[in-house]
């Protein structure tokens, strides 16, 4: 079941990784994916892109965007493209920035089937659109989702790396999910999330908003008159600045036709109705305020964001990218990988060692 395990927020900059560059990194991940896949297996090799200051140290390693948000979709292009055509690592990638986000399940239906899961396409595709749907409507923090890239294993494990933008502000905000270790979407996600930027947000997957999530199911199988009525009259009392700020740009009269759907197909559970088509951020807003505010529920209002870091900069800072040791860091990689079992045992052992001198094992 899914667990998101991290978010990363980072500033927003403009720019593209330059061809010479991105073929690099392609071969560079390509080399590290493959060593990786045999050391640790597929299962764990997965898990390490669940977890953002792992991602975020790969992105070093490849050379781009350090510490803004090109770091995550050029990092996963090149892991996309490393992992084309390579079905004996027992990895698959789907997705990725913008029209691409949006062939995603069909990506994964097709990866599927060459990975022997095409009975488990399905799953994996709600697992996908599930944890776009808790980043984009269950957790409003301000960013709107762009780019989602998912990743699997032939055993069926999965994780997301997705990011979300605010323009205005000037920063993308990171979302990290896995497979392992959680029951379902909505209750406590987060294990570790890296974020620079915190604020009011409107978290209904946190502890804290269990009552809301259950009245809100409730308030579902109403009838959806009475729903906006409530809501029209809270529009017109004076309430607190952050009810405010979520109350203003609701349209009753838009969440009415949401709400009849949702009163026809009478949803079990709070995952069932953040699954509806049509059920967005501001019809799950509405129901929520009317649930905390008319019904007394608990709703957490706290960014769930814990840590920040940031690390130099594509633009030269704290170094240019050294073509040059880049192709013998590829070089070295390859021959590692290529190498007998004898050679790759005593290297695999440096290389471990190497890892816990850096902290990264």
């Amino acid at each position: 079941m899914p667990q998101r395990t991290g978010t990363a927020s980072l500033p927003l900059h403009g720019g593209k990784a330059p061809r010479w560059l991105f073929e690099r990194m392609v071969r560079l991940a390509g080399g590290i994916l493959d060593y990786m896949a045999e050391e640790i297996g597929p299962g764990e090799t997965l898990c390490r892109f669940s977890d953002p200051f792992w991602f975020q140290s790969l992105g070093c390693v490849l050379g781009f965007d350090w510490h803004s948000s090109g770091v995550t979709t050029t990092t996963c292009g090149a892991v996309k493209e490393a992992l084309r055509d390579r079905r004996d690592l027992g990895l698959f990638a789907a997705g990725g920035k913008g029209a691409a986000s949006r062939r995603t399940p069909q990506e994964i239906e097709d990866q599927a089937e060459k990975s022997g899961l095409g009975n488990d396409a399905p799953q994996l595709v709600w697992a996908s659109r599930m944890s776009a749907k808790v980043d984009n409507n269950a957790l409003q923090d301000g960013y709107q989702i762009y780019h989602h890239f998912f990743m699997f294993t032939s055993a069926g494990e999965w994780v997301v790396v997705q990011q979300g933008m605010n323009e205005s502000a000037g920063y993308a905000r990171r979302y990290h999910w896995s497979s392992r270790g959680l029951k379902d979407f909505t209750e406590e996600p987060h294990t570790a999330i890296c974020a620079q930027k915190r604020g009011l947000t409107l978290n209904l997957v946190a502890g804290g908003s269990r009552e809301t999530r259950e009245a809100v199911g409730a308030l579902c199988a109403e009838n959806p008159d009475k729903i906006v009525g409530e809501l029209e009259r809270l529009q017109r009392l004076l309430l607190p600045r952050k009810h405010q700020l979520f109350i203003q740009d609701l349209h009753p009269a838009s969440i009415r036709k949401v709400l009849l759907r949702t009163y026809e197909r009478q949803p079990e559970d709070f995952a069932t109705l953040l699954g509806m088509p049509g059920v967005g951020g501001k019809t799950l807003r509405a129901l929520a305020l009317i649930a905390e505010l008319v019904h007394g529920t608990s709703l957490s209002w706290e960014d769930p964001a814990r840590y920040s870091f940031a690390h130099g900069g594509k633009d030269g800072y704290p170094y240019p990218v050294d073509r040059e040791i880049y192709d013998q860091s590829i070089e070295i990689l390859e021959k590692a990988v290529r190498s007998s079992t004898a050679e790759r045992s005593e290297k695999a052992g440096a290389l471990r060692r190497l890892a816990r001198i850096g902290g990264i094992s």
